[in-house]
This record gives structure tokens, C-alpha cells and sequence, in this order.
């Protein structure tokens, strides 16, 4: 998992953002890849929205989740 802070565009009727290019290589993302994005603009909340959201979805318990955020992070 990679968190990155971006801004939405206009694009047409819609919005969108823009991945860095930097994250794009690094994750050799390729055109039409299907991306996952969390959208947050309450962070008091988000950890509650999220995993709420997601339950009974995720493959993984919180605790590995966590380990797994942990070693990104320091790593």
C-alpha cells in the first residue's frame, strides 16, 4: 500500500485524479490496470468508514493489515 495526497481534476462531467509517475513505475502500473482508492477528506472518521466499509470483504484481519502498513511505513 502507497498513500499519496493528490487533488481532483475536472475532467468533462466527472473528476479524476493523477498518480505520480514516480508510483506508476514503482507499482509498473500499465493503462486499464484496476487500482483500489480510499478516499478521505474527514480523517477523524476514517479508520472507522473504512473497516466498517470493508467487513466481511477483507482477506486479511486488522492485525496483519496493521503489520503490513507498519513494516511499509519503517521499511
Amino acid at each position: 500500500m502507497t498513500i499519496i495526497e493528490t487533488r481532483l481534476k475536472k475532467w468533462g462531467n466527472s473528476f479524476g485524479i493523477v498518480i505520480p509517475m514516480a508510483l506508476v513505475e514503482k507499482r509498473k502500473l500499465k493503462e486499464n490496470d484496476k487500482v483500489s482508492v480510499l478516499v478521505m477528506n474527514d480523517s477523524s472518521k476514517v479508520l472507522k468508514e473504512t473497516f466498517g466499509m470493508l467487513k466481511g470483504r477483507l482477506k486479511k484481519s486488522g492485525q496483519q493489515i496493521k503489520d503490513e502498513l507498519r513494516e511499509e511505513l519503517y521499511n
